[in-house]
């Protein structure tokens, strides 16, 4: 990367952060307590010390939402202020409920104790992104260490946006148009929660980059998807099996189509295909020895709302899971039919992907169907973050769709036609003048530039030119 495209990725990165001073607390979701107080026991504090902090964070923002949202409230802004009534009832409510669990011996694990001990072990198995956390929360306490991450966290996911794009041979222009996607969509904000979605987010485009360089023929980037698969596993670890899954499954879809072509399949798919299925199967083997929740564990926490309420029996819970199914996906395409701005970038940013380079447009949907997963799994209308994955194909779609109107700028108007500097029409050389001002010569033949490079998945090797064939297929490995 050369020094102006670096400094603009930088420089969209900083204004990124700087907006984000706006809304420093006021972000958490009951999520982030967990996240919090695991990253205070890693950091050392004891569980009522990590407790005490992350329920004065919780509490303080809840506060200050309250009081933004009292301002702005036609009716009651007159009244008085609500946010310190409601930081200290917050405040009363956790230190007894905690309390009450500590006292009853509930002290095992890292996360303090909010909910039940079979709810909590959910958290424990996700050590990925609390350990992010604890040297921004060490150096910069509570407040500000978790908005310190958050900016870290979704900052270099836009920076991995513009990598891929250029991987794929994007423009800069492109490039950066796609960074700034990835920080004004729905992407960007959810990347900013104290939450495991940015990370995973950055993670997901990690594996998207490697796979790309694979493609481009550097074999040895195959080591950075196998790396970004395990540490989406420390940090959610049904993340790492969707996309495993999902991978394996759209790199498969290549080895078919190709082969129906009779084209080689390619060293880089065949790569591909057994990190992503090795990754698979090293995932269900890990989550079945160590004492991850099951299936059963996550559907019960559905049904039973954090298991509050009794399990339900496992015939019954299933028909209730699929009856919720069938209410979520229809709720939710109607929502998204009254305002369909999400399913047309959706779908422009898909066709950019397939049209551009249809082996990575495979990838990159089969990146965005772990969104479609992630929410099919736990089918709550109002958790719209679960489905941010689905967010990355227009993210990085729609640059390669407008990369295929894309022309580069002529530096001066037909500079081919006079073979060097273009004359000064005040000097002697009026020839040279007077062919400028004519235009160029449309008679004379022009040898036909391609539209688009291409892109192969092979590296590029010396040797004896190959024997023609006939055009390839899409899939085929010309066609990457």
């Amino acid at each position: 990367m050369s020094a102006r495209p670096a400094a603009w990725v930088l420089f969209l990165a900083a204004l990124f952060g700087c907006l984000q001073l706006a809304n420093v607390t006021g972000r958490d979701t009951p999520d982030s307590r967990n996240y919090l107080s695991y990253a205070l026991s890693l950091g050392g504090a004891d569980k009522e010390e990590a407790a005490g902090r992350t329920i004065a964070y919780v509490c303080a923002s809840r506060g200050e939402t309250a009081s933004r949202n009292h301002s702005v409230d036609v009716r009651r802004f007159r009244a008085p202020d609500p946010g310190p009534e409601i930081r200290d009832e917050c405040r009363g409510y956790y230190d007894w409920s905690v309390g009450r669990r500590l006292e009853a011996g509930q002290t095992s694990g890292w996360t303090a104790p909010f909910m039940s001990e079979r709810f909590m072990r959910i958290f424990e198995v996700r050590p990925g992104y609390p350990l992010l956390l604890v040297p921004f929360v060490t150096v910069l306490g509570v407040t500000w260490g978790l908005w310190a991450a958050g900016v870290v966290v979704a900052a270099a996911g836009g920076v991995l946006v513009f990598l891929v794009l250029r991987t794929v041979g994007v423009p800069v222009g492109l490039a950066l148009t796609g960074q700034a996607l990835y920080y004004l969509l729905p992407t960007g904000a959810t990347a900013m929660r104290p939450m495991t979605e940015g990370t995973m987010m950055a993670l997901t485009l990690a594996v998207l980059w490697g796979c790309a360089l694979v493609l481009r023929g550097r074999a040895g980037a195959a080591g950075l998807v196998g790396v970004s698969l395990a540490l989406l596993f420390t940090v959610k670890h049904s993340q790492a099996l969707f996309l495993s899954v999902c991978l394996a499954g759209g790199l498969g879809v290549i080895c078919i189509y190709r082969r129906r072509a009779g084209r080689p399949v390619g060293a880089a798919v065949k790569t591909l295909l057994k990190v992503t299925v090795g990754a698979t199967i090293g995932i269900m083997l890990l989550t079945r020895l160590l004492p991850y929740p099951s299936e059963s564990d996550s559907l019960q926490d559905l049904l039973t709302d954090h298991f509050n309420r009794p399990d339900r029996e496992r015939e019954r819970a299933w028909w209730e899971f699929l009856h919720l199914e069938l209410n979520f996906w229809m709720e939710w395409l109607r929502r998204q039919l009254a305002e369909p701005l999400f399913l047309a970038l959706l779908v422009a940013g898909g066709w950019g992907a397939l049209r551009r380079w249809p082996a990575f447009g495979v990838l990159l949907a089969a990146a965005g169907a772990t969104g479609v997963l992630s929410i099919a799994a736990h089918p709550d209308i109002g958790i719209d973050r679960l489905m941010v994955m689905v967010w990355l194909v227009p993210v990085v779609g729609v640059p390669l769709l407008l990369a295929e109107f894309y022309r580069p700028r002529r530096p001066y108007p037909f500079p081919s036609l006079l073979g060097g500097q273009p004359p000064n029409p005040r000097s002697t050389n009026a020839g040279g003048a007077k062919e400028l001002a004519a235009g160029p010569n449309l008679n004379s033949p022009v040898q036909a530039q391609p539209a688009r490079p291409a892109f192969e998945d092979e590296a590029v090797e010396t040797g004896p030119p190959p024997t023609p064939v006939s055009p390839a297929h899409p899939l085929s490995p010309s066609g990457d």
